[in-house]
């Protein structure tokens, strides 16, 4: 397993819990800068992290707490956040209390640094990572991709299909996959949508005649788009009372492939709120330069290129 995970996929690891499990174990892991993750249990009025499992207590010195807490550039929020949630550290000192009791100090700020040079440092633009989404905004969904680095998908790239909003395909500590969609100035930007499909791939699945579920996801003057995978989408016919958001039944009227159209007729629409459910890939690769999402010999040419 690597080591430069996204914070939460460590914490259960049988290797990880076999060094913290004894204070030999946490010594062994500070002669060898061994990262491991613990949950964060409280954070004092100075804003040093109380970490805890298998018995232990440790301390997270504030400004060892995350990257950018030292210089000022990023907030104690950054800190203060982190209770109740697994946080990755190395063990940087044992020291002894004043009942006597020996305790390991750890830094997070030091594992995100050797995140950064042993991993992140190396990406380049179509590599494919694994990535645990952190919080949702209107314009895009944060996701940890390692060490608790955090890096921004804008809401455009999360699918070929559009949504209103990121909760509508993930929720907070869901795992998923990314590609590296930029690198600029240290920042990171991510997309999923190459990893979810080709029109072809998606339309594969459905046939004209049959009626199957959908979501209204916008309502124009000359119908309505109904998506029926996250990367597929048709057009169906005006119905009054049909709203952006509802789940409808829609009938397959026609599958076009050279104009990358799906005729629709809706029988039905209802308001209903589902969760999101975990996305299915269509690539298991580890990176990719291309990705052609419309047909062969369709006019129109939607595609991602990476390799330039």
């Amino acid at each position: 397993m690597s080591e430069f995970l996204p914070e939460g996929k460590l914490i259960n690891d049988r290797e990880n819990q076999y060094f913290l499990s004894s204070l030999p174990g946490l010594r062994e892991a500070m002669r060898t800068r061994r990262i491991l993750e613990a949950t964060a249990v409280m954070c004092d009025s100075c804003h040093n992290l109380t970490v805890q499992s298998n018995g232990f207590r440790g301390v997270i010195p504030r400004e060892e707490g995350a990257l950018g807490i030292r210089d000022g550039s990023v907030r104690d929020i950054a800190v203060i956040s982190r209770v109740n949630r697994p946080v990755c550290f190395v063990v940087t000192d044992i020291k002894t209390d004043q009942s006597g009791r020996e305790y390991p100090v750890l830094s997070r700020e030091k594992a995100q640094k050797m995140c950064i040079e042993g991993y992140i440092s190396k990406l380049r633009r179509g590599d494919i990572v694994s990535a645990r989404i952190t919080h949702l905004e209107s314009f895009g969904a944060f996701a940890d991709i390692g060490c608790g680095i955090v890096a921004l998908m804008p809401i455009d790239s999360i699918s070929v299909s559009r949504i209103e909003h990121p909760n509508e395909r993930f929720c907070v500590g869901m795992e998923i996959k990314a590609v590296i969609k930029s690198i600029e100035n240290g920042r990171i930007s991510l997309s999923h949508k190459e990893l979810l499909g080709t029109w072809e791939q998606n339309a594969v699945n459905f046939r004209a005649g049959e009626t199957v579920s959908g979501t209204v996801r916008s309502v124009e003057n000359y119908g309505a788009f109904v998506e029926l995978a996250p990367n597929l989408a048709g057009l169906a016919e005006s119905k009054e009372g049909v709203r952006a958001g509802q789940q409808a039944s829609v009938y397959i009227k026609s599958i076009i492939p050279e104009k990358m159209k799906i005729k629709l007729i809706i029988i039905d629409t209802f308001d209903s709120r589902r969760s999101p459910s975990p996305p299915e890939y269509y690539y298991e690769g580890d990176h990719i330069d291309r990705f052609l999402y419309s047909p062969e010999g369709c006019k129109k040419v939607v595609e991602s290129v990476f390799d330039r």
